[in-house]
């Protein structure tokens, strides 16, 4: 059994990892708790890990993965972005992996092999209008993951980050309030379909595993093709 941690595991893509990852010693944050994750009996701490303090928060001597899921859709025209909207996306998306990480580096090293989770956007990648703050954010977790890779590979402790596109979780909501959005959502991607949070938990667990042990400094798209293919 392996401890591993999920930061945002109330909803979305958080929420499912750990339900697949149930029978693992799970050790979740979370602004709120759910009462799906409540229900997995996991060892929680309620915080806001981009402005809280985490010294509180106990996790084991050992630690063999971190799933780190908080994130943010901002989307604005780039004229109506203020350098606040930039730094508060910066806080949400990658500083506060710089801080769980930095804390939980000790534990990661004594593990003799771990894995560390991050996530990204395809709008990092391929330029989509009004994505100016989130992909800066997200490029800086993808440059940073990359990096942090060859520094923590001595130590086998691996870092990949998997890169969604839009998918159906209450993050993305008013992106998909209607069947109108939906199905002009889905017709962007070339597999014709929005993606689930299942869809990037999966490979999130499989990152995790023994599997992926030869894996580390990936940007992975879990994207419906749409990084990659035009139609």
């Amino acid at each position: 059994m392996k401890n591993i941690l999920i930061v945002g595991a109330g909803k979305g893509i958080g929420l499912k990892t750990a339900q697949i990852l149930q029978k693992e010693n799970l050790f979740t944050i979370s602004r709120n708790i759910t009462s799906d994750l409540e229900s997995l009996n996991t060892n929680f701490f309620a915080a806001d890990v981009s402005v809280d303090d985490l010294t509180e928060i106990a996790l084991p001597v050992e630690l063999h993965g971190i799933v780190f899921c908080p994130g943010s859709i901002n989307l604005r025209p780039f004229n109506r972005l203020t350098e606040a909207d930039f730094l508060a996306d910066f806080q949400q998306n990658f500083l506060g992996a710089v801080k769980v990480i930095q804390k939980c580096l000790p534990a990661l090293k004594k593990s003799g092999g771990a894995s560390i989770v991050l996530f990204s956007t395809v709008a990092a990648k391929v330029g989509m209008p009004f994505h100016t703050s989130i992909a800066a954010s997200k490029g800086a977790i993808e440059s940073f993951a990359k990096s942090l890779a060859a520094e923590l590979a001595p130590a086998k402790i691996r870092v990949n980050v998997i890169a969604p596109s839009l998918s159906d979780t209450s993050l993305a909501a008013q992106l998909l309030s209607t069947e109108e959005k939906r199905l002009a959502s889905a017709k962007r991607h070339p597999l014709q379909r929005i993606g689930s949070a299942e869809d990037s938990a999966e490979l999130a667990a499989f990152l995790l595993s023994d599997k992926s042990s030869w894996m580390t400094g990936q940007i992975i798209g879990v994207d419906g093709g749409l990084g990659n293919i035009k139609l």
